[in-house]
């Protein structure tokens, strides 16, 4: 399986996948794996990096490819930061260069992954650092995993809110199999809520954003999958029902098992762990009216475990 990604405009892109071997449409049996991960703050002292290599372990046995929706760096602990906290600093980042050194371990660290890595869009932690250094952390980052990997790294850095178009053609004659299914994906914002954990603003969304799919939004470390049903009319006069997906990814930052810290002080709950399964597969399609078999692009999205 082959994954590309293409930028069009800033935060805009296009991921095409195409089946390797030579076939003008995919197999039955055809499917993609992309793994949503949010809010990793990898840097973090308290970041599992036991769970993220196995997810990353995952992806590479699923021929799989990955997207970092912000805050993939945590980069709280140095200067002007009033949430710095020493206990939450790597041993290797305190050599009194600490922006430097940050960027320099997580492309080592992340390096093996490189190769699978499509995107990586700025949370309010890289934004902070942009604000306050003006430096772009994510632009720091991806030039670092393509010096480290110029072969075969492809990942861009992303803005805030981006959209991103999956599709897949054939190998033999490069043609739209399946249509195209529309991804936005934004950091998040606002607190989340202690009781809605945020799926309020679905419907804030789902109004300016008619021709996403997908909604994929992080931020504040809950997690959870709503589909909402819509009724749509096509440009032939055809009424029929669609949905979009809204997602919201957790992190891998545990800040409540100490029973201290910033979070705990402030009364936050314990939050899921993890990220999220996007898989793409292809789906037999009969049109009632043409009595003609189309294959259609179908997607799910479940926790990664």
């Amino acid at each position: 399986m082959g994954v590309s990604i293409t930028q069009h405009h800033p935060g805009s892109f296009t991921v095409e996948m195409t089946e390797e071997r030579d076939s003008n449409i995919p197999s039955s049996d055809w499917e993609q794996y992309f793994l949503l991960v949010s809010d990793a703050h990898i840097d973090n002292a308290h970041a599992d990096r036991a769970m993220f290599d196995r997810h990353m372990r995952q992806c590479r046995e699923r021929g799989g490819k990955w997207l970092s929706n912000g805050d993939f760096l945590c980069l709280m602990q140095g200067k002007y930061d009033l949430r710095s906290d020493t206990s939450a600093c790597r041993p290797e980042h305190q050599q009194g260069r600490y922006l430097d050194s940050v960027i320099s371990t997580t492309a080592d660290y992340i390096a093996p992954h490189a190769d699978m890595a499509l995107l990586f869009a700025p949370g309010n932690h890289e934004q902070a650092i942009r604000k306050r250094h003006e430096t772009d952390m994510n632009e720091r980052l991806v030039e670092a995993l393509r010096h480290r990997r110029p072969a075969d790294c492809q990942a861009y850095a992303g803005k805030y809110a981006n959209w991103v178009r999956f599709l897949v053609r054939n190998k033999s004659r490069r043609q739209l199999v399946g249509g195209s299914v529309v991804m936005y994906m934004h950091h998040g914002y606002g607190g989340g809520g202690p009781v809605t954990r945020g799926t309020i603003q679905t419907s804030r969304m789902a109004v300016y954003l008619p021709d996403a799919d997908i909604i994929w939004t992080g931020h504040t470390h809950d997690e959870w999958i709503m589909p909402i049903q819509r009724a749509r009319l096509s440009p032939h006069g055809r009424p029929y029902l669609d949905r979009v997906t809204h997602v919201r990814s957790p992190g891998y930052k545990d800040e409540f098992s100490e029973q201290a810290g910033w979070a705990v002080e402030k009364g936050m709950p314990p939050k899921p762990k993890g990220a999220l399964w996007l898989r793409f597969y292809m789906d037999n399609f009969r049109n009632e009216h043409t009595g003609q078999s189309n294959r259609v692009l179908r997607y799910e999205v479940r926790e990664a475990q």
